[in-house]
């Protein structure tokens, strides 16, 4: 199969409704990738940012709109949109219903929807595209292109006005893509998204995703670098395909396959590999940063130009931390379901701060011990730097998923034992914690001076980023809050499993 599949071009409903709408220039309050650019710092420049909310009384609130009823997409926010993952609960083209995938396009200002990219479920073994999950993954945008991993495992380049300033092309086939098996193409309409180039990981680079898809692309220069959710088969006991890449490496123009890692990450991997990579400046040069499924953290030296046509790349590994080097490192899984003994795995993103580097690791969630941590160590060097770079851990409770928040040297994180923590980012040393009434899988945002996290009970909390604990409000939402609050252009994101809130002083 091509990694630039074309169909041929089925003619869009409404031609008379078809809106030429540009897309705004992105602005500097953007949030366009999941995390601080590069670093995957959990923060955000904004300023003039609410202390409380209450959606009873549409008290701070500019606009709610009810997305799907399962939803663990981050939203992202850029050029006037608001793109979050979700999925086919409450469908928007009612030609289309039943169980898929979805990325929602709205309107920034109010909310409105604009189009939406409709990809269907995989079908089969629900273990490699989890039924309710929806998209996962978050976008990213630059300039008039979004990117972003399906559920389906597919890499797609998406142009941001959707269908309604036509199909742009070279990819044509999207009414084919949204079509379930078993069904017949639908006439596109200008509610519909306008993919650009499209990409199968799983049939073109022989990966086997678990449960679902979870990437959040980083661009540098002209590629894109991710990683694939490869992961274990249905029995949890084995990798499907212990010589499918971890981390990838594509050309944004085309969508071509240029790299991939050749460490033998998945080999090693426990269950999956969920962490996205990082960018930092090291040693006076650029590094990517990717947390593999089997716990340790990598730098590689990103591609200097596009190889040939036709050639993958071997990225090159600089350096390797292991954050659990006492975990089991053989036959792993035979620790399945061992909630005292087992590897340990990286879920969030490390983070790189003021030459250093943060990552939650610990025994898996569902399948390994219940024990984490969070580890501070110097990046440098190469080879294996653990005992070197190693400078502090600090235990976690039980499990954890996220990525850190840095900020004003303090690290803040939530785990699955129902806490928040509040860590001095020089020492380790426990600052303060805070128990919640449900785990946190959210990453924390630290945002105008203020921590933003939700939890799995419903509970959105706010407090004062600062070394003595305050909590400034706790909200009751309307369902879960699995995925990370987003501050742009003076407005928090939350999206609780079926409602997305854009919260903000009054203008």
């Amino acid at each position: 199969m091509s990694n630039a599949r074309r169909h041929p071009r089925i003619a869009t409903l409404g031609a008379s409704l078809l809106l030429a709408v540009c897309a705004p220039p992105a602005r500097a309050g953007d949030q366009p990738q999941w995390g601080e650019r590069f670093t995957r710092n959990m923060i955000a420049e904004e300023r003039g940012l609410p202390a409380a909310f209450d959606p009873e009384k549409n008290e701070n609130i500019r606009w709610q709109v009810l997305i799907g009823n399962e939803t663990y997409g981050t939203p992202i926010v850029a050029a006037g949109r608001v793109l979050i993952g979700t999925n086919n609960a409450r469908p928007r083209d009612e030609r289309r219903k039943g169980e898929r995938g979805v990325l929602l396009c709205l309107d920034e200002k109010d909310g409105s929807f604009l189009w939406q990219l409709i990809v269907p479920k995989l079908g089969g073994d629900p273990l490699r595209d989890w039924p309710s999950a929806g998209i996962c993954s978050p976008p990213t945008v630059e300039g008039d292109r979004i990117y972003i991993v399906s559920n389906r495992g597919e890499v797609m380049c998406l142009d941001i006005d959707g269908q309604a300033d036509g199909n742009d092309g070279p990819f044509l086939g999207e009414a084919a893509l949204m079509a379930a098996k078993d069904e017949e193409p639908l006439a596109l309409t200008p509610r519909d998204a306008d993919i650009v180039w499209t990409f199968d990981l799983r049939n073109d680079a022989g990966v086997h995703q678990h449960d679902s898809a979870h990437a959040s692309i980083l661009i540098h220069g002209r590629f894109l670098y991710l990683n694939t959710s490869n992961g274990v088969d249905s029995t949890h006991r084995a990798i499907a395909a212990p010589e499918a890449p971890a981390l990838v490496v594509f050309d944004k123009e085309t969508g071509r396959l240029v790299a991939r890692e050749s460490e033998g990450i998945s080999a090693r991997t426990f269950h999956c590999n969920w962490s996205s990579p990082l960018l930092a400046e090291i040693d006076g040069g650029p590094q990517i940063l990717f947390a593999g499924g089997d716990g340790i953290v990598y730098a590689f030296a990103p591609l200097a130009a596009l190889p040939p046509a036709g050639a993958i790349e071997t990225l090159t590994t600089i350096w390797r931390f292991d954050c659990d080097p006492a975990a089991p490192k053989e036959n792993i899984h035979q620790y399945v379901s061992n909630r005292r003994e087992s590897p340990s795995n990286v879920k969030g993103m490390p983070v790189f701060y003021k030459n250093r580097v943060y990552a939650a690791s610990g025994g898996d969630i569902w399948w390994g011990k219940r024990e984490a941590k969070l580890t501070c160590f110097t990046p440098g060097g190469t080879g294996d730097i653990t005992a070197k770079a190693a400078r502090w851990t600090y235990p976690l409770k039980e499990h954890c998923c996220g990525t850190p928040s840095i900020s004003n040297g303090l690290v803040f994180i939530g785990d699955l034992g129902r806490l928040v923590h509040c860590v001095d980012a020089e020492t380790g040393a426990p600052c303060w914690t805070h128990e919640t009434r449900g785990e946190v899988w959210a990453s924390t945002l630290v945002a105008d001076g203020k921590v933003y996290v939700g939890t799995r009970r419903g509970e959105f909390s706010i407090f004062a980023a600062e070394r003595e604990k305050k909590v400034l409000a706790t909200v009751m939402l309307d369902g879960p809050v699995c995925s990370s609050a987003t501050a742009a252009n003076g407005t928090v994101y939350v999206a609780t499993f079926s409602r997305l809130y854009a919260i903000g002083l009054p203008r």
